[in-house]
Order: structure tokens, then C-alpha cells, then sequence
């Protein structure tokens, strides 16, 4: 069989079977064709399969038969199902790929935060950069504790700054630039602080009041950031996929992980505006955020381990990212 022959005549009638399974709408006629259609597009692939096996057409026609039987016999899962497949599954797939980019990220945070602490707590002159002896003392004295003000408008607030942070190393992810100013200026923030309360010998009173909610919100501005550096890997090393199918997948997977992270970020958010300034004791609140870490990387790998063990990746399903020829190696 000629396959280029057969692929020129019958083209414009799977272009018209994907142009029905796109609208949303169809009337008594075009429900019609689109059922005669369905079954001449199964013929045709029928055909190449037995005549002249191109993967890459195999791939093509397949999934839009699939998207086709989809309009045909209609959704038969409750719209929560795909809610709770998408949390339990696509979320944790897509943070647990990045686990070890997520590794190395929170290497350096932690570097370059103790770095950064250790010369502002033992420098004089790094010292006096973080401003008068006046403005030290009151900040370290009243400002640092009466941040941490219990109440819902506190924690909202939190959720949003912290949300926001995340989402520039989403967004900028592509520039490869974007996440390691964005973590590089907050690991010199945290570690400043740190060794300006540390010199004025309140470094208890800093790790108390950061550790709570901390714990779980850094690792997931850290790992927002992980993931925004593996996108612009992929741009860089798309391995056997092309550059565009490689940045196009990890986008997708990006996005989800973006979506994960919200979660987590509220929270931590709750935890910061409910717990870290409250009246609980000091061990009692670090316990708490130390679960909600524990939690967290639970989710992530042992719920993310088996979501790719059963071939998720945190990207879209095919019918709704599309086709991807097959690509040796």
C-alpha cells in the first residue's frame, strides 16, 4: 500500500472527525457523521496497522479515535473524579521528578543562608549594614516577634506573599536566571536575619519563631524553584525528545507542580498565622510544623513514587496535550 496515496485521500476526513470532537456542541447531523466517521477513521487504522505500520500516523489516528469513542459513548466519570485522580496521582508524579533537583536546591539555600549569617553574626561592618544600632535592637527586641500576629488576615497575607515568591520561580523558570536570583535573594535575606539576631544573642528566639511554619514553607519555595531550573534543563538537555515536545512536557509538569505547591503554601500559611505567634508551647509548635514536612514529603514520595511507577509524569494526558510521536532512544 501506498501509504503517502492513502494519507493525501483520506486526510480530510480525519481533519473533519477532529473538527467534530472539538466543537462543543453538535447537532442531530453532525452527531450522525461524527458516529460514520469514527467507524471509517477505525477502518482506516485497521488498515495501516496491517498494511504499512507508521508509528507515527498509528499514534495519530489512535488518539483521536480515543478523543472520538470519548464524544461518542460520552463521560461516564463524576467531574470529582478527575479532581481526585489529578491530587492523588498528576500532583505528586510531578513533584517527585524533580525530588533531586529539589535536593541540590535546598544544598545551596542552606549554604548560602549559614554563609550569609555567620558574616553578618561575626563581621562588624556586615553588621552595621543591616542598620542603626537603634533599628537593630528594635527589630530584633519588638519588630521580629510582633510580626507574627495570630489571626486569618495574617495568614492570608502570608499565603500570598509566599504564593507569590513561588510563582516567580515558576514564571521565570524558562530564563534559568529567574529562580536563582529569586532563591539566592531570599536564602541572603533568611541567613542575614538570622546572624543579626544570632549576634545579638537571640538566635533561639529566631529558630523558634521561623521553625513552626518554616520548615515546610521554604522547602516549598525551594522546590518551585527546582522545578522552574529543570524546565530551563530541558530547553537546554531535551534528551531524545525534540527541544519544543521536551520544554512543552515539562511546562505542563511545571504548572502542576505550581498547582501542589498552593496547597502547600496555604498550609504553611495557616500554620504561620494560627500557631508560630500563638500561646502554644514552643515544642508543641515545632512539632507541628515538623509533621506538616513529614506530610509533605510523604505525599510527594511515596505517593509520587507510585504515580510514576504506574506512568504519570505530571503532565496532561494525551487527549489533552496531544499526540507526541514516538522517539527512539
Amino acid at each position: 500500500m501506498d501509504l503517502d496515496a492513502f494519507t493525501t485521500v483520506h486526510t480530510p476526513a480525519w481533519e473533519r472527525l477532529a473538527a467534530l470532537v472539538r466543537r462543543r456542541r453538535l447537532d442531530g447531523a453532525e452527531a450522525d457523521e461524527l458516529v460514520r466517521l469514527y467507524q471509517e477513521v477505525a477502518t482506516h487504522l485497521s488498515t495501516i496497522r496491517s498494511a504499512a505500520p507508521d508509528p507515527v500516523l498509528v499514534t495519530r489516528l489512535s488518539d483521536l479515535l480515543t478523543r472520538a469513542r470519548a464524544r461518542v459513548g460520552g463521560a461516564h466519570d463524576p467531574a470529582w473524579y478527575d479532581v481526585v485522580r489529578y491530587a492523588a496521582w498528576t500532583v505528586p508524579a510531578a513533584l517527585y521528578r524533580v525530588r533531586w533537583w529539589t535536593l541540590g536546591v535546598v544544598v545551596a539555600f542552606l549554604a548560602v543562608s549559614i554563609v550569609a549569617g555567620a558574616h553578618v553574626a561575626t563581621d562588624p561592618d556586615a553588621l552595621a549594614a543591616m542598620g542603626t544600632p537603634a533599628e537593630r535592637e528594635q527589630y530584633v527586641n519588638e519588630a521580629f516577634a510582633a510580626y507574627y500576629d495570630p489571626g486569618a488576615s495574617f495568614a492570608a497575607m502570608v499565603w500570598t506573599n509566599n504564593a507569590w515568591i513561588a510563582a516567580q520561580s515558576v514564571a521565570l523558570g524558562i530564563t534559568g536566571i529567574g529562580p536563582v536570583y529569586v532563591l539566592a535573594q531570599n536564602a541572603l535575606s533568611v541567613g542575614a536575619i538570622g546572624g543579626m539576631m544570632a549576634a545579638y544573642g537571640e538566635l533561639d528566639t529566631f529558630l523558634q519563631l521561623i521553625a513552626p511554619h518554616g520548615q515546610l514553607e521554604v522547602t516549598a519555595v525551594l522546590v518551585a524553584g527546582a522545578a522552574g531550573l529543570k524546565t530551563f534543563w530541558a530547553m537546554i538537555d531535551p534528551g531524545p525528545r525534540k527541544r519544543a515536545t521536551a520544554l512543552a512536557q515539562e511546562g505542563r509538569a511545571l504548572v502542576t507542580c505550581a498547582v501542589g505547591l498552593a496547597g502547600a503554601l496555604a498550609l504553611s500559611g495557616l500554620i504561620e498565622g494560627f500557631v508560630t505567634g500563638s500561646a502554644l508551647p514552643w515544642w508543641l509548635k515545632i512539632a507541628i510544623g515538623t509533621v506538616a514536612l513529614a506530610a509533605f514529603w510523604a505525599y510527594v514520595l511515596v505517593w509520587g513514587s507510585r504515580a510514576v511507577a504506574a506512568g504519570q509524569t505530571g503532565d496532561l494526558d494525551t487527549d489533552r496535550a496531544g499526540a507526541v510521536a514516538p522517539t527512539a532512544g
